[in-house]
């Protein structure tokens, strides 16, 4: 049995070690408390403002989302980062901003849309990935803060500068930075606070995501139009006297739906309906397409087969539907004298009156099997003179107004 003496000296250094992590425990509360002092934002989020702040920025985040679905087929990708620039603005009471993108092709950032700087200054202005404060956020993913961008030897000056606090937050897409929001001047309370940093970096996260979806609707539309482009070439190659009509068609179209007030999807149809309307002469005979001479009754009837062959070409593809009921509709008649359904006026669609339209003006004014171009003069008389019978007169002033518009100025220069 162990003796008094060492159990007493056993619990005296227990007492010890207790009083030894009271007082230890009672410093870093200290130093917990007198850092917390000195740093009054480091949680900024847990204090009532944080919340608001926090409130407004989802605000503001829905507005942008609102803004992509109810624009998503006419707006740009330009639009899209106006209204980042808006909200951005708004929500950091800054009097000037911008949003600069990456570009592969040049390596640099170049601004895509600002606020409170004139086309001069943000046109053509771009920075090297590491140049200015923009590009060094850029460069190493993180964001940049100061009291004073004019002061700071890192930064880039341009035209609009104006004095005052500097932060930019890089745009982030699968951890890779795509781009740099700048705000410039912000007249938000405690515009440096952790809380701010952390709300605009998650405005931008949201907002490089939306970016890329807008990069990768364009480099789908750009591969749906060389696709067309190259089905319209292989009809027009088939067809020596049609060469280049398909593309002469497309241009003339485009202007012609743009005129006409069509929204921005219906415009991008009638562009390609224009290119693939005679698709379905692929197959017909190439003795009948070329013959010289006037068509035989028989021959004709298999030539008026091609609007429904261009269909049952163009239908299975799902994002070509709209453009198979034009190409299928394109030889009907106003009067109701067309083929292949007989539909009169408005029952016809309106990319197919489009692109009647400038196929017959096409057909006019270049030499065919069986006769030669007619003069322009001719062309413009046999257009009125068609308008409200096989054709709609409306489109028919339309088409007129802008081909007079292009004479002129080509007889100018």
């Amino acid at each position: 049995m162990a003796s008094p003496w060492v159990f007493w000296v056993i619990v005296f250094l227990c007492v010890g070690l207790i009083a030894a992590l009271a007082v230890t425990l009672q410093k870093l509360y200290d130093l917990k408390s007198a850092s917390a002092e000195e740093r009054p934002c480091t949680e900024p989020c847990t204090q009532p403002q944080g919340w608001e702040r926090l409130d407004e920025l989802l605000t503001i985040m829905l507005a942008l989302q609102e803004h992509n679905v109810s624009h998503s087929d006419a707006a740009s990708r330009e639009d899209f980062a106006q209204a980042v620039m808006d909200g951005a603005c708004r929500f950091m009471g800054a009097p000037q901003a911008s949003l600069m993108l990456w570009d592969d092709k040049t390596a640099s950032l170049s601004v895509v849309a600002s606020k409170g700087l004139s086309e001069a200054a943000s046109r053509g202005f771009t920075l090297k990935s590491g140049e200015g404060i923009a590009g060094k956020v850029f460069e190493t993913g993180q964001p940049i803060s100061v009291p004073d961008a004019l002061k700071d030897p890192r930064y880039v000056k341009h035209a609009d500068d104006i004095p005052g606090p500097l932060i930019c937050v890089p745009l982030i897409l699968k951890s890779k930075p795509v781009g740099v929001i700048s705000l410039h001047g912000m007249g938000a309370a405690e515009p440096f606070s952790d809380c701010n940093v952390r709300f605009l970096t998650l405005l931008a996260a949201e907002s490089a995501c939306i970016l890329y979806n807008f990069q990768l609707v364009d480099n789908l539309q750009t591969f749906y139009m060389e696709m067309v482009q190259t089905l319209a070439r292989a009809v027009d190659t088939k067809d020596a006297y049609t060469r280049e009509h398909s593309d002469r068609a497309r241009v003339r179209a485009r202007r012609l739906a743009i005129e006409a007030q069509l929204p921005e999807p219906m415009v991008r149809y009638v562009e390609y309906a224009a290119l693939l309307h005679d698709i379905g002469k692929i197959g017909i005979d190439e003795a009948i397409l070329l013959k010289p001479g006037k068509l035989t009754a028989e021959e004709y009837e298999v030539m008026k087969r091609h609007p429904m062959i261009g269909h049952q070409i163009l239908a299975p593809v799902k994002f070509l539907g709209p453009v198979a009921q034009m190409v299928l509709y394109h030889q009907e008649w106003y009067n109701g004298q067309g083929y292949p359904e007989g539909l009169k006026g408005p029952e016809i669609p309106m990319g197919a009156r489009i692109v009647a339209v400038i196929d017959a003006w096409d057909a006019m004014t270049s030499d065919r099997p069986y006769r030669k171009a007619l003069g322009r003069e001719k062309a413009v008389a046999e257009l009125r003179r068609a308008a409200g019978t096989q054709f709609d007169p409306h489109v028919v002033e339309v088409f007129l107004r802008i081909e007079e518009s292009e004479w002129n100025n080509g007889r100018q220069t």
